[in-house]
């Protein structure tokens, strides 16, 4: 991880908790089952089942590194509840066959409506530069920093 990443990382962490997180699973968070393999055919079924899709060391609950919580943190902070999570951990299979699949790495990997969208880096520099918000908006997902943002504005 390069330094920057690593902080950024960390005071995203940071805030999230200091703004009340702590629980990571939130209504509609689904952690899902391996669906079995690290065939494309299932693979592609997995990523395409929801709008949101991640994979990632752990739970959202319970993220086993640093790089899965970030994630976790990041869709938390924009309101994302709705969505599935896969345990690579639980499955050697599925954790070589997504990083195939994806041809990336590394995990988490996060889908949006069925496309890869990166890891945590690319999630992190999505939110930072707004363009998180504008893909959730592509989903029908209203990001709750919109709400955070006109309440401040009225303020």
């Amino acid at each position: 991880m390069s330094a920057s990443l690593g902080r950024a990382a960390a005071a995203l962490l940071r805030w999230g908790l200091a703004a009340g997180g702590g629980g990571f699973r939130g209504t509609g968070v689904r952690a899902a089952g391996s669906g079995g393999g690290g065939r494309a055919e299932q693979l592609d079924t997995m990523v395409k089942k929801d709008k949101v899709v991640v994979f990632l060391k752990g739970t959202p609950e319970q993220p086993q590194c640093g790089f899965s919580n970030a994630v976790v943190q990041i869709l938390r902070l924009h309101g994302v509840r709705d969505y599935a999570a896969y345990n690579v951990l639980d499955d050697p299979e599925l954790r070589q066959g997504i990083k195939d699949y994806s041809n990336w790495p590394t995990i988490p990997q996060v889908y949006l409506n069925g496309e890869f969208v990166g890891g945590c880096d690319i999630l992190l520099q999505m939110h930072q530069n707004g363009d998180l918000v504008e893909e959730l908006k592509k989903l029908g997902i209203r990001s709750a920093l919109l709400d955070e943002k006109k309440d401040q504005d009225s303020k």
